[in-house]
């Protein structure tokens, strides 16, 4: 990946200023947007066998306990039988954590550095470590165990070698609960399920839904893992009301205006950057039109129009005639009815012609070409955020949908999608995928929000906290939570005659100048791999940005 360095280019008509003042809070004022759901009240949501850890006060009363895990016969007495099989599923598993856990070399070096930055001072101050980092330190632990533990060769070895170097009281407390984890979620997959529910009991009682990042993370992992286990028994080994969550729907949620989908929106930099530079690239391939017709697979609350309608409205050269904009939908009519009213009141406060139809289909098999009445003289183009991933499940669906667009022939097509390999059909490559994935995301709530905050608590336990149980519990097309990187979308594309295109230095600038307007910026991440835009967290990528065009 190469890191983005731009210099200062031109950008949306009044986009600096519509950052400057928050983007959404003047939206808010100025046009009444979400303000009955500011005036609302917060939404409340109830909310190892025998391992030789060096393991704090704490967790040493756990270790007797624990150790017993090891004697305690396994529920499926095919399991036994099936341990070279077992260790063959935990060797795959320690080879895909040391992929990760490479970087620990890493950390040991960023120390020296550290040390010797400064050699006039007796003591260093240090910088506590990111969560993602104490993961790559737990499962360097991990891989040493493990490896040690059913012989494993040498090539599983790590330069760690199982020290914890210079941390503090606290990082160890963290890097042994997030080993307790990992010791679950191998007994899970090796169907050892009593051991793996007492090492979750103290996983639980260990971790905070309220706590620091890393307690948050393995809160809510240690519950996805508790509901795979009930999933698999029916209940044998845990109280826990297995399957509660599964008639939530986290997409029609996050199709939802709520308190904190709004309070994400001002805090956490993704959206706002994924949303301006999307746009810039739609303001450049048409500017020369007069009619433009924009598709929007997934339009949720349809914020990114109002920074189009901005920009058009400014436009001297070429006066706009009309800006259509079809949303495309199979669920929640009610809300993109919203959605519209307050567009169609946004176009009027600039005098822009504008034109907004709903496309309801009960499927996206059904959706058809003549569903968005096109004119020969509209320039069309397509834009996509987070649509794609939600079909994933479906391929048939999201064939049918690429047949459609492809029979359109767009001018361009924008896609935002979540950058993670979280669709492999393996548990144990999801488990370890998810956890740094997840670990980036809790990492940056810590930065961006107070622990206390509701709305971050909400979004942890609603939207990350289903997620992370359905990514890890589910199977088949009940797992709708599936995310994969942007060289499967490119290798998928290319079957429909797309190809990508550059983003242009004005639609990375803009990423550039969102990033100046939040206190956590600096920890936000740019990187290109290829002509896509990857937007992280301190070097995690968590989201792509890609432009793409129909050879012609």
């Amino acid at each position: 990946m190469k890191e983005v360095n731009i210099e200062k280019q031109s950008w949306l008509p009044g986009a600096e200023d519509w950052c400057k003042s928050e983007g959404v809070d003047s939206l808010s004022s100025d046009y009444g947007f979400f303000e009955n759901l500011e005036q609302q009240p917060g939404p409340e949501y109830g909310l190892l066998d025998d391992i030789q850890f060096v393991v704090s006060p704490p967790l040493q009363t756990c270790k007797e306990e624990i150790t017993e895990c090891g004697k305690i016969p396994s529920p499926d007495p095919d399991v036994e039988s099936k341990k070279e099989k077992g260790h063959s599923v935990s060797l795959a598993a320690l080879k895909l954590l040391n992929n990760y856990g490479s970087g620990i070399q890493w950390l040991n070096e960023k120390r020296t550095v550290e040390s010797n930055s400064n050699t006039a001072c007796t003591e260093v101050a240090k910088q506590g470590l990111s969560t993602e980092e104490i993961i790559r330190v737990a499962g360097a632990r991990f891989i040493q165990f493990s490896s040690q533990a059913a012989n494993f060769p040498s090539m599983l070895s790590h330069p760690f070698e199982g020290s914890f170097l210079d941390l503090t009281n606290g990082e160890i407390r963290d890097v042994e609960l997030v080993e307790f984890l990992l010791a679950s979620a191998e007994k899970v997959e090796c169907q050892q399920f009593e051991r793996a529910s007492k090492l979750l009991n103290h996983c639980y009682c260990l971790s905070s839904n309220t706590g620091n990042p890393v307690q948050r993370l393995v809160y809510y992992f240690s519950e996805a893992l508790r509901e795979k286990i009930n999933r698999e028994t029916a209940g044998r080994f845990t109280s826990k009301d297995f399957g509660k969550n599964q008639s939530f729907d986290v997409d029609e949620a996050m199709r939802t205006l709520n308190p904190t989908k709004l309070a994400f929106h001002r805090e956490i930099p993704f959206a706002q950057l994924a949303q301006f530079s999307g746009v810039q690239a739609i303001v450049e391939n048409v500017s020369e039109a007069k009619k433009i017709h924009i598709i929007d697979l997934e339009i949720r609350n349809g914020m990114q129009w109002t920074i189009l309608m901005q920009s058009l409205a400014s436009r001297n050269d070429c006066p706009l005639e009309l800006l259509k904009i079809s949303a495309v939908g199979t669920t929640s009519r009610h809300l993109i009815e919203s959605t519209c009213k307050w567009l169609l009141s946004f176009a009027q406060t600039l005098n822009l012609p504008f034109f907004f139809k709903i496309v309801m289909v009960s499927d996206m098999v059904d959706l058809k070409e003549d569903h968005f009445e096109l004119d020969a003289d509209e320039t069309v183009a397509v834009y996509s955020y987070y649509a794609l991933r939600t079909m994933l499940s479906k391929p048939n669906h999201l064939e049918s949908l690429m047949r459609v667009i492809k029979n359109i022939i767009p001018c361009v097509m924008v896609v935002t999608e979540v950058e993670g390999n979280l669709n492999s059909p393996a548990f144990v490559n999801r488990f370890i995928e998810a956890l740094f994935f997840f670990g980036a995301y809790f990492d940056c709530l810590e930065a961006c929000m107070k622990r206390d905050d509701v709305n971050r608590t909400t979004a942890e336990s609603l939207y990350f906290g289903h997620g992370i149980e359905n990514i890890l519990a589910a199977d088949g097309e009940e797992r709708k939570t599936r995310h994969v990187k942007i060289d499967v979308w490119r290798a998928f594309f290319s079957r429909f005659g797309l190809v990508e295109a550059e983003l242009s230095t004005a639609s990375l600038f803009q990423a550039k100048l969102v990033l100046n307007n939040f206190s956590c910026g600096s920890s936000c991440t740019l990187d290109m791999n290829g002509k896509c835009l990857l937007i992280g967290w301190k070097g995690t990528p968590l989201e792509s940005l890609s432009l793409w065009k129909f050879l012609s």
